[in-house]
């Protein structure tokens, strides 16, 4: 039982004290408003004379008032003082707890939105190691997440300051609404500028806005899983081949993408001249310009440019490989 369900037991043990004790004095002859009050007197201990005199009956009930009335109120003093105190000090340590757990990540991804597609994403982000923090205005939403929490409406500067926006790698907005979301992602660009936005679209309509407003990319679940069925209808091996590699931690093979920095040893050379495949063992299926466009299967002439992203297909340690010998 929790302390507010103890405090609310104690207070109605109380209350019913004080309404069988004020109809026990009306019995006895006291008028109603005399009744209330030496009901009251006589519960809290104060003292005063009583009201009326009082008959061997009403001193027997008076006794019996007081055996079970002090004890009422003292429990019910005692679990409010304990409920005040202990929940205060849970909540306010519990917030100190909370906000140095934040204050301490680098890098992580603010999650805004703890719905089935916020909880889906944080899954998927946990099973690939980055830290997270969750922001969600619904506070029963909340209760016994395993993850950094901010209670709070993730349109506002504040509650995306304490999830730690100014240090955050990455933040996605998958609130239930697409205004919402478009709110977040401009108040997140705005206060941290290189930030990658994730924004969830519910509308076609809204995509072209969502990116507008700063996201660096719109998912509409809806349309993703329309096509993902279908893909399933048409070329169900192909569909389910890149959904295991893609998330099914236990295949030994991987897809990954590894950035090509400025200062890299192979930008400015050719797949031939970096021998990438024979020195890591990752196949390169793909360059990503910076403006976005994708070179797919790239030849061995293929020229590698720093700002590009190379997606590459391997196991583990061969992409493990891949990104020492890019970061190079």
């Amino acid at each position: 039982m929790s302390h507010w369900q103890r405090l609310g037991g104690a207070m109605i043990a109380l209350a019913l004290v004080l309404v069988v004790g004020t109809i026990g004095y009306v019995v006895l002859g006291f008028s109603l408003l005399d009744a209330v009050y030496q009901t009251v007197t006589t519960v809290s201990t104060v003292g005063f004379r009583e009201v009326e005199p009082l008959s061997p009956a009403g001193q027997v009930f008076t006794m019996l008032l007081i055996l079970v009335g002090v004890g009422a109120a003292l429990y019910a003093f005692s679990v409010l003082i304990e409920t005040f105190i202990e929940g205060r000090l849970n909540e306010l340590f519990g917030r100190r707890r909370m906000e140095q757990s934040i204050a301490s990540l680098r890098d992580h991804v603010v999650i805004c939105g703890w719905g089935r597609v916020g909880r889906s994403i944080a899954d998927e982000v946990l099973a690939a190691g980055p830290d997270q923090v969750v922001i969600e205005m619904d506070e029963t939403r909340l209760v016994g997440l395993p993850y950094p929490l901010v209670a709070g409406n993730a349109t506002e500067d504040t509650v995306l300051r304490a999830a730690g926006i100014d240090r955050a790698a990455a933040l996605v907005a998958a609130v239930d609404g697409d205004a919402a979301n478009s709110f977040i992602t401009l108040s997140a660009r705005a206060l941290k500028p290189d930030l990658f936005i994730v924004a969830r679209a519910r509308s076609h309509d809204s995509e072209e806005k969502l990116r507008r407003a700063g996201a660096d990319r719109v998912v509409n679940p809806q349309s993703i899983g329309g096509t993902r069925m279908a893909a399933f209808v048409l070329r169900p091996n192909v569909a389910e081949f890149v959904d295991v590699v893609m998330h099914e931690r236990n295949l030994e093979f991987r897809l990954e993408e590894v950035p090509v920095a400025a200062g890299s040893s192979i930008a400015g050379r050719s797949l031939r001249e970096t021998h990438l495949r024979d020195r890591t063992g990752a196949l390169v299926l793909a360059l990503r310009n910076e403006d976005g466009v994708f070179q797919t299967n790239p030849g061995p002439d293929t020229e590698v440019r720093a700002g590009q992203v190379i997606i590459a297909i391997g196991t583990q340690i061969e992409l493990d490989a891949l990104v020492r010998l890019v970061e190079v």
